[in-house]
């Protein structure tokens, strides 16, 4: 489980100023509405518009907690992310594990009413085309073999006279995070580009022209675009399809894409010139407290004011541990009613709160 928390800082009166993000935690009840417009050159005209996206409140309970309103926070960071937001450009988080950057795009998603948040994990073996759409050529092969052999109808090359009625190319076409949240939204889906320090050197160069032009094409539809000037493609929202119209994806509002690293390399000039970007400390007792309430309770975030202080100086004795490691640590305090201290419990710690480089 993912478990991070973003800075809760010290509130100030610049919180309350020209942005819309808060970091309160409390839904706005205007949601995105109160965005300026973008900057004329990060317009875009993307059509038909596309239905809103669908909600996923388990994901988001179980990233957020019970979403228990915390103080505005920390005015520097609430800055930088909503320059982010109206600008229109990608929001670069970086911070040790478990510092709470993976967090923030479900914190903005819940504020803002943007619904599911679309995710794109990133390794060594990830490319753009992975985060854009997929193709299963092999599939339509065989289900177009098999729509030719109900038929009876002798060989013919796919796209001639038979196949009029055969599989349509949508059904073998999929978007990728990247590519749904690109579609043709009225306001923008949230996307979060996961650890994109752990990826080939080449993908932050090959995300540039996407980024900048918010547009992408897709040559498989194109060249069908005689047979039909529409596709529906599956999306990477769980059941849910779209129209990609002329073999091309554009988008309308451009999506708020939250994009994590660890700091494990440094990178393009180019790529940090089109992104903001944000530091994000570790967090400090009072917003791990705050984190315990919300996956909790106040009560058992008051009962664990021990064990959380003691998992914060260990954090900052080895050098940052995640904060998930100690949801685990409150969750064993509570569910066998554990009197969380004494030489097993001080055993049972040095278990669950390893050292992140132990791993």
């Amino acid at each position: 489980m993912t478990a991070d928390v973003f800075d809760h800082g010290s509130a100030s009166a610049s919180a309350e100023g020209w942005g819309i993000y808060r970091g309160t935690g409390v839904p706005r009840p205007d949601g995105i509405d109160a965005l300026p417009p973008p900057p004329p050159w990060r317009t875009f005209d993307g059509g038909p518009v596309h239905p809103g996206p669908p909600e996923d409140a388990d994901e988001t309970r179980r990233r957020l907690g019970t979403h228990t309103p915390t103080v505005p926070g920390n005015a520097a960071q609430l800055d930088i992310i909503n320059a982010a937001l109206c600008l229109r450009r990608p929001l670069l988080v970086t911070g040790r594990p478990g510092s709470g950057k993976s967090t923030l795009p479900y914190q903005i998603a819940h504020e803002l009413r943007l619904g599911r948040v679309l995710y794109w994990p990133v390794t060594s073996r990830t490319t753009l085309q992975d985060g854009l759409y997929t193709y299963d050529a092999i599939g339509r092969v065989q289900a177009t073999a098999t729509w030719r052999a109900t038929l009876d109808v002798p060989g013919g090359a796919v796209g001639g006279p038979v196949a009029e009625g055969a599989p349509p190319v949508g059904d073998f076409l999929g978007l990728g995070p990247l590519g749904t949240a690109l579609l043709p939204y009225e306001r923008p889906r949230v996307l979060l580009v996961d650890e994109l320090d752990k990826s080939d050197i080449d993908l932050p160069n090959d995300l540039l022209s996407v980024l900048e032009e918010g547009t992408f094409g897709i040559p498989e539809l194109a060249r069908s675009e005689a047979r039909s000037p529409s596709f529906d493609v599956h999306t990477d929202d769980p059941g849910v399809k779209a129209p990609v119209w002329g073999g091309r994806v554009r988008c309308r509002a451009f999506p708020i894409v939250v994009i994590t690293s660890n700091g494990e390399r440094e990178f393009p000039p180019a790529f940090l010139r089109r992104c903001l970007r944000l530091d994000i400390p570790q967090p400090g007792v009072e917003e791990l407290a705050a984190m315990v309430a919300a996956h909790f309770s106040v009560e058992v975030a008051e009962r664990a004011r021990a064990v959380i202080a003691q998992f914060h100086e260990r954090s900052a004795r080895s050098g940052g541990l995640a904060a998930d490691q100690l949801l685990n640590a409150v969750h064993l305090m509570t569910a066998g009613d554990h009197p969380a201290r004494g030489e097993q419990w001080d055993d049972l710690m040095a278990a669950v709160w390893r050292r992140l480089s132990d791993y």
